[in-house]
């Protein structure tokens, strides 16, 4: 879009000189030619105003831009300060966190925490940081896991639960296969 409005004004800038010389032939002739020389002024007049225009739309794209990359610029400060601030608490050291920074300073936490204090500690830290407006907790506790100490001859001795243990009882008379 940028590109054919640089088009459109290279053209109408070098056929400008062009129209100005036929206005100021027209202008000399008298009778019906002044006619053709107010609507060749005319033109010129329409050709300005589209100028005008194409440089204000230019403009507007160029702010947009510019507000587009300061905001970018502005949420990766944004990451940057909330990981440094998480990454170096001692209660977050095993977490394993993501952040997201939306528009407006919108922080989003996601990953899996120990328990419900380090998930406070981390949104707290989240929400005090510089910069940041909102945090959106989306964090989760990790699962505990039991070790229990391997039994010579029984399991698999790795010494971690892994769950319920089905087991078959047969009783005297009975078999599997009736």
């Amino acid at each position: 879009m940028i590109r054919s409005r640089k088009l459109h004004l290279l053209i109408l800038l070098t056929s400008l000189p062009l129209m100005t010389c036929a206005a100021l032939s027209f202008g000399q002739q008298p009778g019906p030619a002044q006619g053709a020389a107010k609507k060749v002024g005319e033109a010129l007049d329409t050709t300005g105003r589209a100028i005008r225009r194409g440089l204000q739309g230019a403009g507007e794209t160029v702010r947009e831009g510019f507000e587009r990359t300061r905001a970018s610029v502005q949420n990766m400060n944004v990451v940057s300060r909330v990981y440094s601030r998480l990454h170096w608490d001692k209660s977050l050291a095993n977490a394993m966190l993501d952040i997201e920074v939306k528009a407006g300073g919108v922080v989003i936490l996601r990953g899996v925490v120990n328990d419900n204090e380090a998930k406070a500690r981390a949104v707290s830290l989240a929400a005090d940081t510089v910069g940041v407006a909102k945090v959106i907790d989306q964090l989760s506790l990790s699962v505990p896991s039991r070790v229990i100490p391997a039994q010579p001859g029984t399991g698999t001795g790795t010494g971690v639960d892994t769950g319920p243990a089905t087991t078959t009882t047969t009783q005297p008379g009975f078999s599997r296969g009736r």
